[in-house]
């Protein structure tokens, strides 16, 4: 008779949470520099070697050889052709010592990675004794540029591979844009490739420094969201903003700032007309009605906000404008969040708040707070919030030196409010002139600030310094990101992205979860341009064409489920 044996099925045991990233290794495209003289042979085999599998017989390698002797350190930078979000694997054959020293210094720029990058939030900058024969992965934050040490005179090493450990999400780019002009067409795909590295395990502000989930750099990034990703991209977004209720009870405000609690009201709204997902928001209601009553109670009975108990902060270029222009930004941003949250609860079926909004609405547009503040940020936002009228503010502070004081993160509602004045011309002049620099500059990413006079006399950031031109990276720089303690990788500099799919493109939702659709494009000086909206039901393709008496004609399709309004 045959006996079955009990088989035991091996499972894994393991517990905890899977990572959604992917890991993918990445290739130097070139060596930007290395020491003099018989220091470093064969670099250029580090472009190449693609294996992190050390062997027995070292001697069989192709390799890079570094050798230090008599003081002079041997030294290797390279260029992974754009930035990256993960770390970096060093494969050493051999080595003249059982262990050899090696100082590691990941840069967003050149002059970061050839200098004393600092450590904040992530550490750049570090040196360790790695064994022979071994390949060892070490670094998480955002870099393009690596250089190589052996820092101990008379080490040897014998380098099979460096390559980039590169650990993000892989993201459809269900959203779309092209045009007649291939400048806007790159800015397009940098903004979304900026947001899209700073989704990971949140969505995060940069992906050097800070990596935390800051509620107002998360606005323009959401809106780039909803332009180019789907229900994967979105699934990141929820978690971030429930991340950050979850860990602010009420009455504190997020990231303690008050404005920031009212991006959070924001976000839902666009988040509920984008995705019309009606479970979600309904899991928002206590905070969100708790929330709105707290703001809705800070304003007086004149129209005045009374808003205390956090920062009263806009952005860092306004902090250094004094009172005024915060005072007015602030007013109009309460009003739009409380107009929303209006909608919101509207939507909720909660008379009680939604009445309590619509009453704190009405005084606060008793005040008007003054218009020439010194800040194209305030001047936007009160545009935005009809406080003003947008043609108006356009033409007394927004196309005045319309360059001069805009900022990354602002600029989004800077081109926000010249769209509603009517002024696309002039929007896409700040886009391809402000943007454009920075890739001017040798940008992959776009950066946390940026000012139009760093321009005169720079260096590119993927070179060295040439005698005579200004290190940008090291040189410039305010508040709390001077030097090389800049993000080159800033999610709430990717708004040109967003503007781009919704004012050129002319797409935006009507109803809740795009059963609308709203096309009407606004080419400026394009010739063309298509491209496409995610939805719930699948992405809204457009083609528009100018003729030569200046009329357009539109191609649409549209999937089952959405009903599309055209607007010429």
């Amino acid at each position: 008779m045959c006996r079955r044996r009990n088989l035991r099925v091996m499972t894994n045991s393991l517990t905890g949470t899977p990572d959604p990233r992917v890991r993918r290794y990445v290739l130097p495209t070139h060596v930007v520099w290395q020491t003099d003289g018989d220091s470093v042979l064969d670099a250029e085999h580090l472009l190449t070697n693609d294996t992190g599998q050390a062997i027995i017989n070292f001697m069989t390698y192709t390799s890079c050889q570094m050798k230090s002797r008599n003081g002079a350190t041997a030294s290797i930078l390279l260029d992974f052709g754009r930035e990256l979000h993960g770390g970096i694997q060093i494969l050493i054959a051999h080595a003249n010592k059982p262990f050899v020293t090696v100082r590691i210094r990941l840069g967003e720029s050149v002059s970061e990675a050839m200098g004393d990058p600092n450590n904040d939030h992530a550490l750049n900058d570090f040196t360790l004794n790695l064994p022979h024969m071994s390949a060892q992965e070490f670094g998480m934050t955002g870099f393009r540029f690596c250089r190589l040490d052996l820092p101990d005179d008379g080490a040897e090493a014998q380098i099979v591979s460096v390559r980039a450990v590169s650990l993000n999400r892989e993201l459809e780019y269900v959203g779309a844009f092209r045009s007649s002009d291939d400048l806007l067409n790159r800015i397009w795909e940098v903004g979304a490739y900026t947001v899209h590295l700073n989704m990971q395990d949140y969505v995060w502000d940069g992906i050097k420094r800070d990596r935390l989930v800051w509620l107002g750099d998360m606005h323009p990034e959401t809106r780039v969201i909803l332009s180019v990703f789907g229900a994967d991209g979105v699934k990141v977004l929820t978690d971030s903003l429930d991340y950050a209720r979850d860990r602010t009870p009420l009455p504190r405000w997020m990231n303690g700032m008050i404005s920031y609690s009212f991006w959070w009201v924001l976000m839902h709204r666009d988040l509920y007309l984008y995705r019309g997902d009606l479970p979600y928001l309904e899991a928002q209601r206590p905070y969100l009605t708790g929330l709105l009553s707290q703001m809705a109670s800070m304003v007086d009975s004149e129209g005045r906000e009374q808003l205390s108990g956090g920062m009263r902060f806009l952005d860092w270029p306004t902090e250094a404008l004094g009172d005024a222009p915060k005072d007015a930004g602030l007013h109009a941003l309460l009003l739009l969040a409380i107009e929303a949250g209006e909608t919101l609860c509207a939507v909720l079926k909660d008379v009680e708040t939604a009445g309590a909004c619509r009453d704190a609405a009405a005084r606060l547009r008793r005040y008007q707070p003054p218009l020439e503040t010194g800040s194209k940020q305030a001047a936007a936002l009160l545009a935005l919030a009809d406080i003003y009228p947008p043609a108006e503010v356009n033409d007394a502070v927004l196309s005045r030196d319309p360059l001069v004081g805009l900022s990354p993160f602002y600029g989004y509602y800077v081109l926000e409010a010249r769209a509603k004045a009517g002024d696309t011309n002039g929007a896409l002049a700040a886009i391809r002139t402000f943007w454009g620099a920075m890739l001017d500059l040798g940008a992959t990413t776009f950066w946390e600030h940026f000012d139009m006079a760093w321009i005169e006399g720079a260096a590119r950031i993927d070179e060295l310094t040439p005698p005579g031109k200004i290190d940008v990276h090291a040189t410039y720089g305010d508040y709390c990101f001077k030097g090389w303690r800049h993000s080159l990788c800033h999610g709430w500099s990717g708004g040109p992205t967003a503007w781009l799919t919704e004012h050129v493109l002319g797409l935006a939702p009507l109803e809740p979860g795009c059963r609308r659709v709203r096309v009407a494009p606004n080419l400026g000086d394009l010739d063309w341009a298509e491209g496409a909206l995610p939805t719930p039901f699948g992405p809204v393709h457009v083609r528009h064409e100018k003729a030569a008496n200046g009329t357009i004609h539109s191609e649409i399709s549209a999937p089952e489920g959405v009903a599309i309004e055209s607007r010429g």
